[in-house]
């Protein structure tokens, strides 16, 4: 691990594909933050928001899948760089206040590329770092993930309480050209010497083969759908989480993003140490710290939504439990588990087959989260007053369900050993 410190370009792609993928999400969730600002100036309402919200998701779902294969067959680093670009002009154009209509065409756009994001980067990370230790670099790689949450739910959030929701989408547009800038500088699409060898015609028709072969794994498609309802609970907090903690426990915008950052801060610490932990103390096996998780994340979700307001530390102390068990469900589910199965010419279609499963889920969240929260708010004495019981059984659910599977995953990756160890 004393590379990706060093000055080689071993270190350069994996700098350029973690914090590069970070400005993705900066990108991706500047409207989580303005939700609440957008509503109280009169410009869109909860139902809309969740309609646009999950154009981003049902747009992103399908693109994760089909740039998941189109990635293993081109330049990853003017795929990645370009996507970007594109995600943060959409940003800027959004800054300039569009009408709803052309907010759901944008955000949905924002959405396709925003997808190309995370397939260019597991595809990097395998070919530069496939021999061992796999679970470990991906870990830190995950990260990510959290370095976008933590400076979207921290940067943004203050960009919005100093100068208006618009600010917060301009702001946004900004990181990520500088995310562009430094995946063309440092992004190398092969190692030296590896190159492909089979080229034209002959290469594709290797990699389709290949990506046939993804698709016919039947764990492959447990995991995404273990993934997909992982990405309800998930998204849950992180789409609606700031707008909960706002209108039901009477926190500020600044604060209650800040509650949100916590868990965006933990998760760093989760995904780092996911893949180092299974690759040292369970030996690669990621299912065991994946069950645990799973478990964790139900815990904290429970503490999230039915503690009274009032609780400050048990605020905290849930977003601490959920951000740490994100980060490493993430990790795993979200790809880890997929990519060592799949083979190295294959991986952007392992990814973009959990990818399809899980933000399809993550959209279909945002749509019934929408209707749920706007369908049980009454207007008393001129403020709004909403009731999240509907909303807190749905998430609640899901988390559940996913733990379900991941236990059946488990029974049976301990059934298959046992049949193995008894010939």
């Amino acid at each position: 691990m004393k590379e990706i410190f060093s000055k080689s370009p071993r270190a350069g792609v994996f700098w350029a594909v973690t914090l590069g993928y970070g400005l993705f999400y900066v990108c991706r969730l500047s409207l989580n933050v303005l939700k609440k600002a957008i509503v109280d100036d009169g410009f869109l309402t909860e139902s809309q928001l969740g309609i646009i919200g999950s154009a981003l998701f049902f747009s992103y779902a399908i693109g994760k899948f089909v740039n998941g294969f189109l990635a293993d067959r081109v330049n990853i680093r003017w795929f990645m760089g370009g996507s970007l670009l594109v995600c943060a002009l959409v940003n800027f154009a959004l800054g300039l206040k569009a009408p709803f209509w052309l907010f759901v065409g944008l955000w949905a756009l924002n959405g396709w590329f925003q997808s190309a994001g995370a397939p260019s980067s597991v595809i990097a990370l395998k070919r530069w770092f496939g021999g061992g230790g796999m679970g470990t670099v991906y870990g830190f790689w995950s990260a990510s993930h959290n370095i976008g949450e933590a400076v979207t739910f921290i940067f943004t959030a203050v960009m919005v309480g100093a100068y208006g929701w618009q600010a917060g989408f301009l702001s946004a547009s900004a990181l990520g050209l500088l995310g562009v800038g430094l995946i063309v500088l440092l992004l190398k699409p092969y190692p030296p010497g590896a190159e492909p060898q089979l080229t034209g015609l002959q290469r594709q028709k290797d990699i389709s083969r290949h990506q046939l072969t993804v698709l016919k794994m039947p764990m492959i498609w447990v995991l995404a759908l273990a993934s997909a309802f992982m990405y309800v609970a998930r998204y849950a907090v992180n789409s609606w989480g700031i707008f909960y903690f706002e209108a039901e426990k009477g926190y500020t915008v600044v604060q209650a993003s800040s509650l949100i950052a916590v868990s965006s801060v933990c998760g760093i610490v989760g995904t780092v140490l996911s893949g180092l932990i299974s690759d040292k103390l369970f030996h690669g096996d990621r299912n065991r710290p994946a069950v645990i998780a799973s478990a964790m994340n139900l815990v904290s979700l429970l503490m999230f939504l039915f503690v009274p307001k009032g609780n400050y530390w048990v605020d905290i102390a849930a977003m601490v439990l959920f951000g740490l068990s994100i980060g490493v469900l993430i990790c795993f589910l979200g790809g880890l588990m997929a990519v060592d199965l799949a083979p190295a010419e294959a991986v952007g279609a392992a990814a973009g087959v959990i990818g399809i499963a899980s933000y399809a889920a993550a959209g279909i969240q945002d749509v019934l989260s929408g209707y749920f929260i706007e369908g049980k708010k009454q207007l008393v004495e001129g403020a709004a007053v909403y009731d999240f019981s509907a909303i807190r059984i749905f998430w609640v659910v899901a988390a559940c369900c996913s733990l379900a599977l991941l236990l059946v995953i488990l029974f049976r990756s301990y059934c298959k050993k046992q049949t193995v160890g008894s010939i």
